[in-house]
């Protein structure tokens, strides 16, 4: 069966809907019930619990508590780079910015304007720039950090659907994660602006930051913007950035002339928080 064909029934599902009961359950603090679910997602999707802060199923008293669950300290070391993964997943793809055209998959591909809500100027910043899609799978660690420093300047929430992220859906779905709800988050660092992008997907209860805390739900019907310029929210290498519940992508953008990619990365390959993405040119 074709990507295309398989991903139809995602066009008639109602992903809202799905979503938003998805998010209930999660957030229920449902005493054996909540165990014996979490207990079952674990053997299902074989979440490693010995890297977890706390490996003990029983004590989380919700599935969001279990899901966004931090690491033992240690568990990631920051390797010798200029910028670091910022997250468990595998690479969707990876690259150069063409002109203003990211790669999402062969036939499709997506414009920076269109990613970042429609703001052009803000988008003109990475024209022939460098891009990367993190995919995180149910059965990663689900927070995301910093791969450099960098400060704050704003935050958009860009409503949109909710398709799944998977491979599969997105060689089936063109501009997939610039039609997916997303929070765009613009940071100024030592090589210019860097936005990272979390892009939400079906079942995905919430987006929160560090600094907002939860973003979504209540999902906005219009587009939404935050700025921090008079605010010094500064957040360093390595450092915890947000938070999705269920899995989902990370977009991120760099200027032109920036950066030379991890020569061992390759698409679909594994990758994890801490290890080298890139160095600056």
């Amino acid at each position: 069966m074709s990507d295309r064909l398989a991903v139809l029934p995602q066009y008639l599902l109602p992903k809202t809907a799905l979503t938003n009961f998805a998010g209930r359950v999660a957030g229920a603090k449902g005493g054996a019930m909540t165990t014996r679910l979490i207990r079952w997602f674990v053997g299902k999707y074989d979440v490693n619990m010995a890297e977890a802060a706390n490996p003990d199923i029983a004590s989380y008293h919700s599935f969001n508590d279990f899901f966004t669950r931090a690491l033992k300290p240690g568990a990631r070391p920051l390797a010798e780079a200029d910028l670091v993964c910022p997250v468990d997943g595998r690479i969707s793809q990876f690259g150069a910015i063409e002109d203003d055209q990211i790669f999402q998959a062969k036939g499709h591909k997506f414009s920076t304007t269109a990613l970042v809500g429609g703001d052009r100027a803000l988008a003109a910043h990475f024209q022939h720039g460098s891009f990367a899609n993190l995919y995180l799978s149910p059965r990663d660690y689900h927070r995301i950090h910093m791969p450099c420093d960098g400060k704050l300047t704003r935050m958009i929430y860009v409503p949109g659907e909710l398709f799944s992220v998977n491979p599969t859906t997105a060689r089936g779905i063109p501009g997939l994660f610039a039609r997916n709800e997303r929070v765009v988050c613009v940071f100024e660092t030592a090589f210019g602006p860097f936005v990272m992008t979390l892009v939400g997907a079906t079942i995905v209860g919430s987006m929160a930051t560090v600094w907002h805390g939860v973003v979504n739900p209540p999902r906005q019907p219009d587009v939404c913007e935050w700025t921090y310029a008079d605010q010094n929210i500064v957040l360093k290498k390595g450092e915890e950035l947000g938070r999705f519940l269920l899995g989902s992508t990370v977009v991120m953008l760099f200027p032109k002339d920036t950066l030379h990619f991890n020569e061992q990365w390759q698409p679909a390959g594994p990758v994890r928080l801490g290890e080298c993405m890139a160095n600056l040119k």
